[in-house]
């Protein structure tokens, strides 16, 4: 099966309540309606209940299919307005400015998530990037024991000129900067776990590096070979290695030749970046120029799930988020 239908299948076996503060988006709306529709998730909509049931209309659905909250007549508002100041007060926020919070739809739609109202929520189309973050940590908050929050990219390689085929992750390709090499184990940890629990499979993670096993002389390389060896020691059952460059990560033959005692043989499923340029840089190339799909960026290090979208995004992107979220939720609540 095809990672994408995995995840996809996984999603329809446990639905979940997804909540999509930019409801009045049509490309929301859309993949809001065909994720209800094939059994994926119960959708939450957040807008301007007019707006968001004439583009409900728009789509084909009938407008009381969907489930709309508006943030300014909600019957829901006034106790998350309450339960948002009490998790804000201390830092200034006083009982006039979270009712005032609470009327924005991505504050809105993160405290439903947070308040047991909705399973995770899915954002970005239109808020940046920074915001949806920001919004997230302020309501939702880490996961208890989770160090930092940080996000990665579901690469899909299914394209008849990929030789390998299936899924693979890129981390830290949305958040963190310039990690230390405490933060990039801690990334390459979590991000092993997230492969796992979307791909099904072992996770072999490489830690890149424009040096293969001593090849070169840097600090950069030195941070990254402590990362890996930081990683071992939070997680002696992961299989990982580094520092490795992404050739001698993927190509066994390469991997033979460059690193011929890599535990990785060539096969790793788990890119942790040494920093955010070679990340982004590296998941743009890998979709524009490899044809890779891309998935992201998807949150990890967080109570509950809280997904970020490309200003750029598609129906499917949206719909694929979606799906990807639910599975983060169902996981949530049997842990």
């Amino acid at each position: 099966m095809k990672p994408l239908n995995r995840i996809i299948e996984a999603a329809r076996q446990a639905p979940r309540r997804i909540v999509l503060p930019e409801g009045e988006d049509i490309r929301i709306v859309e993949a809001a309606v065909r994720a209800k529709r094939d059994g994926l998730a119960e959708s939450i909509l957040v807008g301007n209940r007019q707006v968001v049931g004439e583009k409900l209309k728009m789509v084909g659905a009938i407008p009381n299919s969907i489930r709309v909250e508006d943030p300014m007549t909600s019957p829901l508002a006034a106790r998350l307005a309450a339960a948002f100041h009490d998790i804000r007060r201390a830092k200034g926020v006083d009982a006039a400015t979270a009712c005032e919070a609470l009327r924005r739809p991505l504050v809105f739609a993160a405290m439903m998530v947070r308040e047991g109202e909705a399973d995770g929520t899915v954002g970005g189309a239109v808020a940046t990037t920074a915001e949806t973050v920001r919004v997230a940590l302020q309501t939702i908050g880490k996961a208890p024991g989770s160090q930092l929050v940080s996000s990665f990219f579901l690469m899909l390689l299914c394209q008849p000129h990929h030789l390998k085929k299936g899924a693979v992750v890129f981390s830290d390709c949305g958040l963190v900067v310039e990690p230390d090499a405490a933060t990039m184990a801690n990334i390459a940890c979590m991000s092993a776990r997230s492969y796992e629990m979307l791909a099904g499979a072992p996770a072999r993670v490489a830690m890149l590096s424009f040096s293969t096993s001593g090849s070169a002389a840097h600090e950069r390389v030195a941070r990254v070979a402590e990362a890996t060896r930081l990683a071992r020691e939070a997680n002696p059952e992961l299989v990982i290695d580094g520092e490795l460059q992404f050739d001698a990560a993927f190509v066994e033959a390469v991997c033979a030749s460059k690193a011929p005692g890599s535990v990785l043989n060539g096969e790793a499923n788990v890119f942790v970046f040494p920093n955010l340029d070679a990340a982004n840089i590296g998941y743009k190339i890998a979709e524009r120029i490899g044809g890779a799909t891309a998935i992201g960026p998807i949150l990890q290090g967080l109570a509950m799930p809280a997904n970020d979208l490309s200003r750029g995004c598609s129906v499917d992107d949206v719909y694929h988020m979606i799906a990807v979220t639910v599975v983060q939720a169902s996981r949530a609540a049997r842990a």
